[in-house]
């Protein structure tokens, strides 16, 4: 009789990525009671097939860990309270892709409203450079008691003070959508994104060209003939945005390459920029870049 050896190493990581897994099913629901939504945007993968059909009807759908956690941060936040109990998970791979099973019940409490609703949660996962990532999540209906009513003032509420994570998703999109507008010169969509008081601070700005402007109007004024000065334009090809702590608050890296139309030359420059939104429109833009490139592309004091 043979005894086939035993890999002790291959063992302990099966055994570690059965934790592993488990660990992102519990995650899920603490995550979402703790409106962690950046945290629990990175347990999923680029693309998740989404299905709450036993729940809400509709269609199985394909989206982004973004998409999924805006719909999410724009109602659980609303709750006066939110608990998902997980139970009994019971997790199967292959070492590469996985299927995880677990009990949930989820509780609900808005003013003097109550909702409670239990299930199954069934994932796929796929392992990618040693992390395991949600690639499909699927609820299904088991019961409910209370009433569905309570996701009217919770929404209502999460509107009304929306969290960290959706002020951070909208502090992103008007960075883009101002540089974007540039790049395609519609400057309406550009004078959109401004607060009436805000402020252009340019500090290496080179000499005769401003280093402050104050107010909507005045930088409206100051990019007034970007459409006939600029040719081709690429400011977001390269875009990095680096959040913060505020979430109306962020630092991006872009670089800018633009034909200058009225010297013919080609701008090519590496800017940094703070931004400061409030209520989706910028109230600071304060810019760094080098004034010789600048000087150059634009003829200045030429």
């Amino acid at each position: 009789m043979c005894i086939a050896a035993v890999n002790p190493s291959n063992a302990f990581a099966n055994t570690k990525d059965e934790a592993r897994i488990k660990t992102i099913v519990e995650s899920v629901g603490l995550f979402a009671d703790s409106a962690m939504f950046d945290e629990l945007e990175a347990l999923y993968a680029p693309e998740v097939e989404m299905d709450y059909t036993s729940l809400a009807g509709g269609e199985v759908e394909t989206k982004s860990p973004q998409k999924i956690m805006s719909e999410w941060a724009g109602v659980l936040p609303g709750f006066d309270r939110t608990r998902h109990e997980v139970s009994n998970i019971v997790v199967s791979s292959n070492g590469k892709t996985a299927t995880a099973t677990a009990d949930i019940k989820a509780e609900h409490w808005v003013n003097e409203l109550y909702w409670e609703v239990k299930g199954e949660y069934v994932y796929r996962l796929v392992k990618n450079n040693e992390q395991w990532q949600i690639t499909a999540h699927k609820f299904n209906l088991i019961s409910e008691s209370g009433t569905r009513d309570v996701f009217g003032p919770a929404m209502e509420n999460a509107n009304t003070n929306p969290p960290a994570y959706v002020k951070r998703l909208q502090t992103k999109r008007v960075v883009k959508d101002m540089l974007s507008a540039l790049e395609s010169k519609d400057m309406d969509k550009f004078a959109g994104v401004w607060a009436d008081d805000a402020v252009q601070d340019m500090p290496y700005s080179p000499e005769g060209f401003p280093k402050r402007v104050n107010g909507k109007s005045a930088i409206i004024d100051l990019y007034a003939k970007w459409p006939e000065t600029s040719g081709k334009t690429d400011f977001t090809s390269q875009l990095i945005l680096y959040s913060m702590v505020d979430p109306e608050t962020i630092f991006v890296e872009f670089k800018g390459n633009v034909d200058i139309v009225p010297t013919g030359r080609h701008y090519t420059q590496h800017y940094g920029g703070l931004y400061h939104i409030e209520n989706g429109k910028i109230k600071l833009y304060r810019e760094y870049y080098d004034p010789e490139p600048f000087k150059y592309a634009f003829g200045l004091g030429e």
